[in-house]
C-alpha cells in the first residue's frame, strides 16, 4: 500500500471491508505499573534500556531501548490494553520514482527464508486472528504493522513478518507479478499483443486517476525540489517499467537493515518476549553498519516560485466550468522540535478549521471556489513540515484574486491575531482527543510518531502532549503576540513558498495512454525474437506458479479451538425518558458521555427521500436558536467532541423485504458540559435555521465536490451498492441514500441556480425527523454519571415537546420489533415491510475518467438469522483467499477482489482497482463453479472461519459498545447463535449453499461497473450505459 501522508484517506495494501474496530479493556493498571520497574542502562536480550517514562494522559508507560549490536532503535508503550501492535518501520529514501520502496514493500510479503512459500502475507490473513495487518509507504519510510489480541498469535505473526522484512526471498516472479512485467495480453496465446501488466503498476495507475491525490504528489515534488522528496515514493506508472529485479535486491540490502529499522510495540503483553524473540529470530544475525539514508534539509529558495500541472477534467465536478486549483505552499521548520510542530499544527487550524477560521472567512464564504484545496494546512510528514492554502472547483479568470485574498488574509491575522475562545476550543479538542478511547490506539500512536522517529526526533516527547499544551498556554500568557509572530516568520517572511494551479486538460486521458504506449513500443521495438519467446515462457512460468495449489504449511498457524466459544455479555438498562425509550449502557468511558438518537424517516413523504443526506450533512451546520452557524460551530466545539446526523438503512436480522429506515444523532461531550451539549440539540429541534441561502450553497458546494472526488477511493462500495439495488428493498434506499444516484442528485443541486426548492425542502424533512414520537436514545458512560445523563435528558425532552406529533407512516406495512426481545411488551423498532417486493435483474455501467474498474456483482441470498448466513459468511471468505485473490489480483493485476457476505442478505463480488472489466465478471462465475465443485481442503474451511473470526471478535470501544443492539436489534444472544452456527459449519454445507443460492437458472443478481470507455459493454444491449 502507498501512503502519501497529505491525502485525506489511507489506502490499505489489502481492502478489508470488515470495517475491523479495536477495543480497550480497562484492567489492572498492571502492564503500565510493570514496565516503570525498567531502569536506564540495565541489558534485556542485547537491548540496553534507554528511558523509562509515565506518561498519565494517555494511560501508558514508554520505555526507549537501543540494540546494542546494530544500533536499531526501539520504543514500547506499556498499557493496559490487549490490542497489543508491532510495527517495525525503515528510512526509505529513492531518488527516482520507478516506486522502488513501493515494489519493494509488495514483494518482500510474497516469501521469505523460513516462509518460502507464496505470498505468506495474504495466507497469514486466514491463520491468525489479528485485528489489523498491512505495510504502508510512506514518501521517506516504509511500515509493517500488526495487532492482534492474542499472545500466541502475537508471536506467530512477529515470526512471519521478522522474516518477511530481513530474510524476504524476493523472488524475480513476485517482483513481475507485484510490480511490473511485459507480458502477452493473453499469457497462453504468444501472438497476442505484448502489455505492461503489475499490481503495483495497476495500483498506480488508479492513484494518479484521483486529481486530488495527483496534485498533493505534484505539490510535494514541487516545493521539495532538492532530494528524495522530488520523487513519487510509490511509483509513476510511466517510470516503473525502468525499475530492475537487481536494483530492487539493491535497495532491501541497503536500506532493510537492523542499523537502520525502528521497531514499536504496544499493549499488555510482556516487553522481554518481544525482545528475545526479536534478537533470536532476527538482530542477532546483523553486525551495526552506516545505512546513510539521512534526509538533508531541503536549500531555501532566497525568491518565491509558481508553476502549472494539469489533469483529466471530472465529469462529476458540482460546476464543469470551474475545476481549477490554486494553492500557496510554504516551507516550514524541521518537525523533530517537538513543541514547534505542535505550534504550527495549532496555527494550523487556527487559521483554517471551520466557518471562525479567517481563510474559511476569506476564501469559502465568497464561493469562489468550492472548497479548499485537496492539500490544506499543516502536513508533518516529511522533514521539514509545511502549510498549504488554496482552493479548488475555482475559475480559471480567479487566479489573480485568490493570490491576492491569501496575502490578504495573512496580513489581517499578523494585525489581529484569534479570539483567546477559538484557542480554548481547539485545546479542549486536544483533551477530548486524550479522552476517547479508540480500538485501535497501537496503531495510532505507531503513525503517530512515525515521521518524527523517522528523522531523529524523540518520539517519547511526541507523547507528552500535555507538557507541550501547558509550555503552550505559559508561552501565549508571556508574549500575547506569541502566535502573530510566528505567522509573520513563517508565511509573511518566508521567500520558499510555491504557488500551484491545475486546469483540466480535455486530451489529459489521451495524452497519458499514449506515452504508455510510447514507452510500450520503445520496450518492444528493443526486442529481439529471443527475447519475445522468453517473455512468453515468463508469463507462462508466472501463470503456472500462480495456479499451482500452494503448500502453506510451513506458516504458523491458530486451530478453530483457539477461538472464544462464547462471546461476553454487554448489559444494557432499557427505560424510558419523557416517554422515549432509552437504552443505557454502562462504560469505562474516561468521563465522556456519548450520546446517540434514532430518528424514524416512516412519516417522511417520498418526493423528500432524496434529500435526506444533505439535511443531514447541513442541520448541524446552519446555525440554530440564538446562534448564527458561526457562534454555533464555535459553542460545539467548545463544549462537545462533535455533533453528527447520517442516514441509516438497517435490514432486519430476520426478513430479507423488511427494514428499519431513520437518521442517526450522535454527539459526544465531557461529562461537565452535558448540559450544553443538550442545549445546542435542542437549539437544533426547536430552531435551526434553514433560511441563509449564501450558507447552504457554500455547503452544497462543498459536498457535492467531496462526493465527486471520493468515487476512486470508493469505487467499489458504489459498485456494490448499485448493484445491490433492485434486490432488495433496503438495497433500494441505500444507493437512495449512498450510492451513484445521491452522487448525481448533489451535483445537480449544485448547479441549481435558484435554491428555494431546496430552502423548502428542509424545514418539511425537519417535522417528520425531529420529532420525539419516533425516535429512540442510547446513552453510554460511566455508572457515576449515568443518573445525572438521565435528568439531563428528561430536561432535553421537556425542552423539544412541542415537536412531537403522531404522522402516520407513507408505507402502510410496518412491522414492530421489541426493543427488549424477551419483554412480554414495552417499546418498539418500527419497520418497514415490503413483502410483495420483487427482485429484478439489472447491469449498470457507469463511465467514469479512471484508466481502472471497479466491478461487483451481488447476489440475494438469506438474512442474519438464516441457518445459512454462518455457511455463505465462511464461503465468502473462502472463496476470496482461495479462488478469487488468485483470479483477481495476482493473474488479473487488480489492486483487490473477493467476496463478502453483507448484513442485508446480499452476497457480493467486488474488485477494486481493476485493469479487466468483463473477464472480472466471468472469475465471479468461475468462483461459484469453484464454489459448487468442492475442491478445498478442511483446513481451507478453518482457516475461513479463523478470518472470520477475526473480524467478528474484533475489540468493539466503550462508545461502541450495545450498539448492536440499540441500532439494528441484534442481541448477545443472537451474536451467540450465530457464532455457534460459524463453529458448526461444514463441507457439505458449504456446497449445498453455493448449489442452493448460485445456481444459474434461478440466481437474482445485479451487476455494477465504474469505469473508462468500453465498446464491448456499449454493443452489449442487456448493460445499461450512464
Amino acid at each position: 500500500m502507498f501512503r502519501q501522508t497529505k491525502a485525506v484517506l489511507h489506502k490499505l495494501r489489502y481492502l478489508s471491508l470488515n470495517g475491523q474496530q479495536h477495543v480497550w479493556r480497562q484492567e489492572s493498571t498492571s502492564a503500565r505499573e510493570r514496565a516503570l520497574q525498567y531502569l536506564p542502562g540495565q541489558r534485556i536480550h542485547g537491548f540496553t534500556v534507554k528511558e523509562v517514562v509515565a506518561v498519565p494522559d494517555l494511560f501508558l508507560t514508554a520505555v526507549k531501548l537501543t540494540h546494542d549490536k546494530t544500533g536499531a532503535k526501539y520504543l514500547h508503550a506499556a498499557r493496559d490494553d490487549s490490542n497489543n501492535l508491532f510495527s517495525v518501520q525503515f528510512r526509505t529514501t529513492p531518488m527516482d520514482s520507478t516506486g522502488v520502496p513501493h515494489i519493494l514493500e509488495h514483494t518482500v510479503l510474497c516469501g521469505s527464508k523460513k516462509y518460502p512459500c507464496r505470498d505468506p502475507f495474504f495466507k497469514m490473513l486466514n491463520r491468525s486472528l489479528s485485528t489489523f495487518m498491512n505495510a504502508f509507504t510512506a514518501s521517506d519510510y516504509t511500515m509493517y504493522p500488526f495487532s492482534t489480541q492474542n499472545s500466541k498469535d502475537f508471536q506467530n505473526l512477529l515470526s512471519v513478518y521478522l522474516d518477511a522484512v530481513f530474510f524476504p526471498c524476493l523472488r524475480e516472479l513476485d517482483f513481475w507479478q507485484e510490480g511490473w512485467r511485459l507480458e502477452n495480453e493473453k499469457p497462453t496465446d504468444p501472438n497476442s499483443p505484448l502489455v505492461f501488466k503489475g499490481v503495483v503498476f495497476n495500483e498506480m495507475k488508479g492513484a494518479f486517476s484521483d486529481n486530488e491525490r495527483l496534485y498533493a504528489q505534484h505539490l510535494q515534488n514541487k516545493l521539495y525540489p532538492d532530494h528524495t522528496y522530488s520523487v513519487v515514493s510509490g511509483g509513476e506508472p510511466l517510470v516503473i517499467p525502468d525499475l530492475t529485479w537487481e536494483q530492487l535486491k539493491q535497495f532491501h540490502a541497503t536500506h532493510y537493515h537492523p542499523s537502520n529499522a525502528r521497531f514499536f510495540t504496544y499493549g499488555d503483553l510482556p516487553l522481554e518476549q518481544h525482545l528475545k524473540q526479536i534478537e533470536e529470530e532476527a538482530l542477532s544475525k546483523f553486525e551495526c553498519i552506516d545505512p546513510n539514508t539521512e534526509v538533508p534539509s531541503q536549500p531555501h529558495w532566497t525568491s518565491p516560485r509558481e508553476d502549472h500541472v494539469t489533469c483529466s477534467p471530472d465529469a462529476l465536478a458540482p460546476d464543469p466550468t470551474r475545476q481549477n486549483t490554486l494553492c500557496v505552499s510554504y516551507l516550514l521548520g524541521d518537525i523533530t522540535d517537538t513543541f514547534e510542530g505542535f505550534t504550527l499544527s495549532l496555527l494550523s487550524s487556527l487559521m483554517i478549521s471551520g466557518p471562525n477560521s479567517p481563510f474559511y472567512k476569506a476564501l469559502i464564504e465568497p464561493k469562489i471556489g468550492t472548497d479548499f484545496s485537496s492539500v490544506v494546512g499543516y502536513d508533518g510528514s516529511t522533514k521539514e513540515a509545511s502549510f498549504s492554502i488554496g482552493l479548488q472547483g475555482m475559475a480559471e479568470e480567479d487566479t489573480e484574486r485568490v493570490k491576492q485574498i491569501i496575502s490578504q488574509t495573512i496580513d489581517d491575522i499578523i494585525n489581529n491575531g484569534f479570539e483567546e475562545e477559538r484557542i480554548e476550543a481547539l485545546l479542549h479538542k486536544i483533551e477530548i482527543q486524550m479522552k476517547h478511547q479508540s480500538t485501535n490506539f497501537g496503531l495510532s500512536l505507531a503513525s503517530y510518531i512515525a515521521s518524527s522517529w523517522n528523522h531523529d526526533g524523540d518520539p517519547v516527547e511526541l507523547l507528552q502532549i500535555s507538557d507541550s499544551v501547558a509550555k503552550f498556554r505559559q508561552t501565549l500568557k508571556e508574549n500575547p503576540h506569541f502566535l502573530q509572530e510566528k505567522v509573520k516568520h513563517y508565511f509573511k517572511e518566508n521567500t520558499h513558498r510555491l504557488t500551484l494551479s491545475m486546469s483540466p486538460d480535455e486530451a489529459y486521458l489521451e495524452k497519458q495512454a499514449n506515452a504508455e504506449e510510447e514507452k510500450l513500443q520503445k520496450k518492444i521495438q528493443a526486442l529481439s525474437d529471443r527475447d519475445r519467446e522468453e517473455i512468453y515462457k515468463k508469463g507462462l512460468e508466472l501463470l503456472a506458479a500462480q495456479s499451482k495449489t500452494q503448500d502453506a504449511s510451513c506458516l504458523p498457524a491458530l486451530k478453530v479451538s483457539d477461538i472464544e466459544p462464547t462471546i461476553p455479555i454487554t448489559p444494557v438498562q432499557i427505560s424510558t425518558a419523557g416517554g422515549v425509550p432509552v437504552q443505557y449502557c454502562e462504560q469505562p468511558t474516561n468521563g465522556m458521555v456519548y450520546f446517540r438518537a434514532m430518528c424514524s424517516l416512516n412519516s417522511l413523504p417520498e418526493d423528500l427521500r432524496l434529500y435526506v443526506p444533505l439535511f443531514c450533512s447541513v442541520i448541524t451546520k446552519m446555525g440554530c436558536g440564538a446562534l448564527d452557524y458561526r457562534q454555533q460551530a464555535q459553542q460545539m466545539e467548545l463544549r462537545t467532541g462533535g455533533m453528527s446526523v447520517s442516514t441509516q438503512v438497517i435490514p432486519d436480522s430476520t426478513e430479507l423485504d423488511v427494514y428499519e429506515q431513520g437518521v442517526l444523532l450522535f454527539s459526544l461531550c465531557l461529562d461537565r458540559n452535558l448540559p450544553h451539549m443538550f442545549k445546542l440539540w435542542s437549539d437544533i429541534f426547536n430552531s435551526p435555521h434553514f433560511d441563509d441561502e449564501e450558507r447552504l450553497r457554500v455547503l452544497v458546494m462543498m459536498s457535492a465536490q467531496e462526493l465527486a472526488n471520493g468515487i476512486s477511493y470508493s469505487g467499489h462500495t458504489y459498485a456494490m451498492t448499485r448493484a445491490g439495488r433492485h434486490l432488495t428493498p433496503a438495497g433500494d434506499l441505500q444507493e437512495t441514500f449512498g450510492g451513484m444516484e445521491q452522487v448525481k442528485f448533489m451535483k445537480r443541486v449544485a448547479e441549481m441556480s435558484d435554491f428555494s426548492q431546496v430552502i423548502r425542502a428542509l424545514p418539511r424533512i425537519k417535522k417528520h425527523i425531529l420529532n420525539p414520537e419516533n425516535m429512540r436514545f442510547a446513552i453510554n458512560a460511566t455508572p457515576q454519571k449515568m443518573s445525572d445523563t438521565a435528568a439531563q435528558l428528561e430536561s432535553f425532552m421537556k425542552d423539544v415537546a412541542e415537536n412531537r406529533k403522531e404522522r402516520k407512516p407513507v408505507r402502510p406495512n410496518i412491522t414492530e420489533r421489541r426493543l427488549d426481545p424477551l419483554a412480554e411488551s414495552g417499546p418498539t423498532r418500527k419497520l418497514v415491510s415490503e413483502l410483495n417486493f420483487q427482485p429484478c435483474q439489472m447491469k449498470t455501467f457507469f463511465q467514469m475518467p479512471f484508466p481502472v474498474n471497479f466491478v461487483s456483482k451481488s447476489i440475494r441470498t438469506v438474512p442474519f438469522t438464516h441457518e445459512d448466513y454462518a455457511s455463505l459468511c465462511i464461503l465468502a471468505r473462502m472463496m476470496t483467499a482461495k479462488f478469487l485473490h488468485g483470479e483477481i489480483r495476482e493473474k488479473g493485476g487488480a489492486y483487490g477482489g473477493g467476496a463478502r457476505m453483507g448484513a442485508g442478505g446480499l452476497f457480493s463480488f467486488y474488485s477494486y482497482r481493476d485493469p479487466n472489466s468483463v473477464q472480472t465478471l466471468s472469475a465471479f462465475f468461475r468462483g461459484i463453479d469453484w464454489a459448487k465443485s468442492g475442491q478445498f481442503t478442511q483446513q481451507d474451511i478453518d482457516e475461513a472461519k479463523l478470518s472470520v473470526f477475526s473480524a467478528v471478535d474484533s475489540p468493539v470501544a466503550p462508545a461502541d459498545k450495545g450498539m448492536g443492539r440499540f441500532l439494528s436489534g441484534v442481541t448477545d444472544e443472537m451474536k451467540q447463535s450465530y457464532r455457534q452456527r460459524l463453529f458448526t459449519v461444514s463441507h457439505k454445507n458449504l456446497v449445498d449453499v453455493a448449489e442452493r443460492y448460485f445456481n444459474v437458472g434461478q440466481l437474482t443478481y445485479g451487476v455494477a461497473i465504474l469505469g473508462p470507455e468500453n465498446d464491448t459493454i456499449k454493443k452489449d444491449p442487456s448493460w445499461i450505459v450512464k
